[in-house]
């Protein structure tokens, strides 16, 4: 499919005062979490949770903080989730995706809107009743 990247808007949900960023995210639909960089975390000025022990694809588990709460925005949808934070570049994964209702266009290598809800976001919820 190719490298996927999508220009992202961070916040603070609980700080609307606080400046928004402009971030270039890449997109892993492999990975579950938003991932945040230090310097971003810091800027956003969010609050640090309890620590996630996280094991990279080198197999090494490593103690990481865990911040919330981030407002992501892109393509007209938001959510608030929470992220890890390390590494050098914002990695958007399978949660906030889902939670957005955005996909992936493998053909056009870009994240879009699900087109089975253009409007607002679907979320399913199945059973209980």
């Amino acid at each position: 499919m190719g490298i996927v990247y999508a220009d992202v808007r961070l916040g603070n949900d609980a700080r609307p005062e606080l400046e928004e960023l402009n971030v270039t995210a890449l997109v892993d639909t492999g990975a579950l979490y938003l991932r945040i960089p230090e310097h971003v975390a810091m800027q956003l000025r969010l609050s640090q949770k309890q620590p996630r022990e996280v094991q990279t694809a080198d197999g090494r588990s490593h103690l990481v903080p865990y911040v919330s709460p981030v407002k992501v925005s892109l393509l007209g949808r938001e959510c608030v989730t929470g992220a890890l934070v390390f590494g050098n570049q914002v990695l958007l994964g399978a949660i906030p995706m889902e939670d957005m209702d955005l996909i992936i266009e493998p053909s056009r290598q870009k994240v879009t809107v699900n087109p089975a809800s253009p409007n607002i976001p679907l979320s399913l919820a199945k059973g209980g009743g």
